[in-house]
Order: structure tokens, then C-alpha cells, then sequence
């Protein structure tokens, strides 16, 4: 009951961002906005870790089966992708390398609290 309770939180964050994005046509999608929405929570100490953080663990770790359709999706459209090739793989470069960069100066600063 406890992981059913706690998958409820996390759940109730996705749809409210979802209607967010729905109600307001906001370019950004409806997870992003309720995983900000969740961490604004956990911040502000709306909602405790613990409430959530068993479940969030084993997301966390089973992230990887997640990803299993998209990337059959993708090979189902790879004939189309090869067209592309190199135009692609020169944008995941350089947002790969952006966003290590960001991640690593936002968590320098945050290291610093």
C-alpha cells in the first residue's frame, strides 16, 4: 500500500503538469512541468522524501526498461534516420556536451548551499 501511495504522488505531479501544459498551450511538455512542480514541492517541504522515495528509487533504477519502445521506434524508423545521419549526430553532440555543462554548473552552485 505504502508504493501504491507513494506511485499516487508522483502521478498526481504528472497529470497536474500535463493540465498545465493542456490548459495554458505551453511549449513545454507536461512532465517536465510537474517534475518541476514535484521538486518545487520537495523543496519547500510540501511533501517529504520519504513520502515518495522508494518509489522514486525504483524508477530511478528501472529507467532503462522505459526506454525499450522508444528505441525499437527508432529502429523501425531507421531508414529514414540514416537519411540524416550526420545532421543528427551532430545536434546529439553538441546537446549532450550542453547539458553537461549546464548539469555540472548548476550542481557546482547548488554544492555551495
Amino acid at each position: 500500500m505504502k508504493i501504491l501511495k507513494q506511485l499516487l504522488i508522483i502521478i498526481t505531479f504528472y497529470i497536474i503538469g500535463e493540465s498545465i501544459t493542456n490548459f495554458t498551450g505551453l511549449k513545454v511538455p507536461g512532465s517536465v512541468i510537474g517534475l518541476l512542480l514535484l521538486f518545487l514541492a520537495l523543496e519547500k517541504d510540501v511533501i517529504e522524501l520519504d513520502s515518495i522515495k522508494e518509489t522514486g528509487n525504483w524508477l530511478k533504477n528501472n529507467m532503462s526498461f522505459l526506454f525499450v519502445p522508444l528505441s525499437v521506434g527508432l529502429m523501425n524508423s531507421f531508414g529514414i534516420l540514416k537519411l540524416e545521419l550526420l545532421p543528427l549526430t551532430i545536434v546529439m553532440i553538441v546537446s549532450t556536451t550542453v547539458t553537461l555543462i549546464v548539469v555540472a554548473l548548476v550542481s557546482d552552485r547548488l554544492g555551495d548551499k
